[in-house]
């Protein structure tokens, strides 16, 4: 192969090469974002709560046990919340929705459902 074909290999390479990558494309996508497991996070989503006597998370849900009102209105309840993604923050999961059986990650089942 002479000088003039090898430079000639040469352009029709960095031409094919130009072509490609004038072609390519890319993607991006943020990856999810994890729920903040924290009582603070999730009793946000409620009003009128005195104190948190426990609390989990597991798969983007969770449960709240907590003591809403004061003196002798007040009461000790237990939510079911879960994470919307879009909005950034915990919401409240109605449990006659979500407490049927396999909805809910067993952890948060558990807790969340089997009580008052």
């Amino acid at each position: 192969m002479g000088t003039g074909s090898r430079v000639l290999l040469g352009v029709v390479l960095a031409a094919g090469l130009a072509l490609a990558a004038s072609r390519a494309t890319c993607s991006t996508s943020a990856a999810p974002v994890a729920a903040p497991c924290s009582a603070a996070a999730m009793v946000a989503a409620y009003s009128g709560v005195d104190s948190v006597q426990s609390f989990g998370c597991s798969d983007g849900f969770g449960y709240l046990w907590m003591t809403v009102g004061s003196g002798v209105a007040e009461v000790s309840v237990t939510e079911v919340v879960r994470y919307d993604a879009a909005a950034a923050r915990w919401v409240n999961a109605d449990r006659a929705t979500y407490c049927v059986a396999g909805r809910l990650p067993a952890y948060v089942e558990r807790w969340g459902c089997h009580s008052n």
